[in-house]
């Protein structure tokens, strides 16, 4: 298989899981934007109106905070159970397992594009202007992007091995909600905290490197941000190695799981 065969069938895939989750739901595709958009609102409610927070533009930091989350989690959690879900076409026909969870990080990609262009709407309504910083979303993206697919093809190797690693993954993911300045500001924290939390948590990095250029209009730490992509890209080669070796494992555990 080609790598242009291998993309138009990540797509293919991608479009046919859309299209079979918007027949779902009377509302169909207007919950790619709206349950975010809902998880934002309890949040925001528990935060201001209950816990009286007093973050300036707290709305704003909460909705770059969590969409970006959003992203990440979702597209892991939903890939990680990506091979094992596939095992009927897993045990007929002998694809890379590559695919499986690719097609999923690409139902995400369509999604987040809504989701974003929402963003950036609420941004733009709320008085925050587009500025030349903004170009820092391309490298800003691309990154999370490896990060999330590396994390996906490890996650979805994991639970071959056993479907108990699905439970580790959701409660990773709770993990991460919460100790990644997605409701609280990092930078408010001590200088050596704060550097401790962006040092060694790459998603709280990514949450503030898209708050700094889309609120405060200031570049990311770009050297930092390279050494998460090239950790990040590493791992996925790794992964991509390890899946194209062990494919035939993969899959018997798949089917016997």
């Amino acid at each position: 298989m080609s790598l242009l065969q291998y993309a138009h069938l990540i797509d293919i895939m991608a479009r046919m899981n859309l299209r079979a989750d918007a027949t779902r739901f009377f509302l169909g595709y207007i919950w790619w934007v709206l349950e975010p958009l809902l998880w934002v609102g309890v949040f925001y409610f528990v935060f201001v109106t209950i816990m009286a927070s007093r973050e300036a533009d707290f709305l704003m930091f909460l909705a770059t905070g969590k969409l970006v989350f959003v992203w990440f989690s979702k597209s892991v959690t939903a890939a990680s159970n990506s091979i094992i879900g596939g095992k009927g076409l897993v045990g007929k026909i002998d694809v890379p397992k590559s695919l499986f969870p690719m097609a999923i990080v690409q139902e995400g990609i369509y999604k987040q594009a809504a989701v974003f262009v929402t963003l950036v709407g609420i941004l733009f309504i709320n008085g925050y202007a587009v500025t030349a910083t903004w170009w820092y979303l391309v490298p800003l993206l691309i990154v999370n992007y490896v990060v999330i697919v590396a994390c996906a093809f490890v996650g979805a190797c994991l639970v071959c091995l056993a479907r108990d690693f699905l439970q580790l993954i959701s409660l990773g993911m709770i993990f991460l909600m919460f100790t990644s300045g997605i409701f609280w500001d990092v930078r408010s924290l001590d200088a050596e905290k704060a550097k401790l939390v962006l040092d060694y948590n790459p998603i709280a990095f990514l949450i503030d490197a898209y708050r700094q250029i889309m609120m405060h209009a200031t570049a990311p730490d770009m050297l930092h941000l390279a050494i998460i992509g090239a950790a990040f890209g590493a791992l996925l080669c790794a992964m991509v190695l390890l899946m194209r070796h062990r494919s035939q494992y993969l899959a018997l555990r798949a089917l016997t799981a």
